[in-house]
């Protein structure tokens, strides 16, 4: 992934759906959609569903889509907290462009993400726990589309 690129993921990434901000007009019926535009390049953060979801992360230069993410997770259980989890998602690592830190935690909470790939093709798997307990995950894959 060439290093433009990957500091524009970030940053869009950071201001968005992780740090808790407004969502623009939505693309789908239903859908909560969030953007974030800076020079040639859009990010677009587009999902369905609430407690259980599914979404997608795209990144346009020029108009041409040049990365995309997708992914569908589900709260299992009332003790997740979704604070948490936007904070393990603004630590969202250089190395890792993907979710959060592979590993984070905060009081009974804790954070796991776990990837093979690249940026360019990748697939992964986030979860939360509360103690021992499995309160949250998520499925991720995506990469380059040219």
């Amino acid at each position: 992934m060439e290093d433009r690129l990957l500091d524009f993921l970030l940053r869009a990434k950071r201001s968005t759906y992780a740090a808790k901000a407004a969502e623009c007009a939505p693309s789908r019926p239903n859908s909560h959609d969030l953007s974030y535009a800076e020079g040639d390049f859009l990010y677009l953060d587009t999902y369905l569903g609430g407690e259980r979801f599914s979404g997608e992360e795209a990144v346009w230069l020029d108009g041409t889509p040049i990365w995309a993410m997708n992914y569908s997770g589900r709260v299992l259980d009332g003790r997740f907290n979704g604070d948490f989890l936007k904070h393990a998602l603004l630590l969202v690592p250089t190395d890792r462009p993907y979710r959060g830190p592979e590993t984070y935690q905060e009081g009974n909470l804790s954070y796991a993400c776990q990837v093979t790939g690249s940026p360019d093709w990748y697939q992964g798997y986030e979860e939360i726990r509360f103690e021992d307990a499995l309160v949250y995950e998520c499925f991720f894959h995506g990469g380059s589309v040219l």
